[in-house]
């Protein structure tokens, strides 16, 4: 299937690992232009390097940097067609899971809610201007299965990605008639580096079980999270419906919530 991307500008943040590298790499295949915007690069980014991808190396906890990596693409590539918010999760000196919701403090929550809900609403009030002027476009919210389904573990996680959800939502009444398209994915546990690296969270939930990493990964957060699927989910799955929702395919589709979970959500 054409996605029509092909020449289309697209922003990704967390796009140097996990989701936000799948889905730099799938753009990149449909012909798009890519600015992706990490703390840092990855061998993996750099794999991609080519005059369809540029790096642009911020910290999102900077107010400004939404705002630069926008005016980032529009310089180098002409203009805005796609916006991914993409990053989130445990903002630099947040560690998660947690044991309990009197774990976090102040600081980390507003630490929390900066990273996973501003940011994205910096990088959507620079990044409009430039999609309205294109005739339209389409932002993608990479949400979690967290933000419907409360954890004690990741409170102050699960609450600010509810927000997100909100504003997706209020989004996409506002500027429909504009030409933007405002749409959200919710992943379920994802095998991504969080979990993986030496330390993460499957090292973690083994010390606590008295097992190994890939028995946490491969048994224990499937049968205890309820994934009807038997297994976790591979990054490249929640980046084919980002990149659908960011394609002219989806004209359609807009405050929609996508979800990507193998079965984490039960609700209907």
């Amino acid at each position: 299937m054409d996605l029509q991307l092909s020449g289309r500008v697209a922003v990704v943040t967390g796009a140097s690992k996990g989701i936000g590298l799948a889905v730099v790499r799938t753009l990149l295949a449909e012909g798009a232009r890519v600015v992706a915007a990490s703390r840092k690069t990855t061998p993996e980014l750099d794999a991609l390097a080519g005059p369809s991808l540029l790096h642009v190396p911020v910290d999102l906890m900077d107010h400004d940097a939404p705002g630069q990596v926008v005016e980032r693409a529009v310089r180098e590539f002409g203009g805005l067609d796609v916006l991914v918010n993409n990053a989130g999760g445990p903002p630099p000196g947040v560690r998660l899971p947690r044991s309990s919701f009197l774990e976090a403090d102040d600081g980390q929550w507003l630490a929390m809610f900066e990273f996973n809900l501003f940011a994205v609403v910096r990088a959507v009030r620079a990044a409009l201007p430039h999609l309205i002027e294109r005739g339209g476009g389409a932002i993608v919210n990479v949400s979690s299965g967290n933000a419907r389904q409360p954890s004690p573990m990741n409170v102050d996680y699960g609450a600010a990605k509810a927000a997100l959800n909100n504003l997706g939502q209020a989004l996409s009444e506002e500027f429909a008639a504009r030409g933007v398209r405002v749409n959200t994915v919710s992943p379920g546990p994802v095998r991504t580096a969080w979990w993986t690296d030496e330390g993460g969270v499957a090292d973690m939930f083994a010390a606590q079980a008295g097992t190994d990493r890939d028995t946490v990964m491969d048994s224990v957060v499937p049968e205890t999270m309820g994934l009807t699927i038997g297994r976790m989910i591979d990054p490249q799955e929640v980046a084919d419906a980002v990149v659908l929702l960011a394609s002219p395919r989806s004209a359609g589709t807009t405050g929609a919530e996508f979800v990507v979970d193998g079965g984490f959500l039960k609700t209907v």
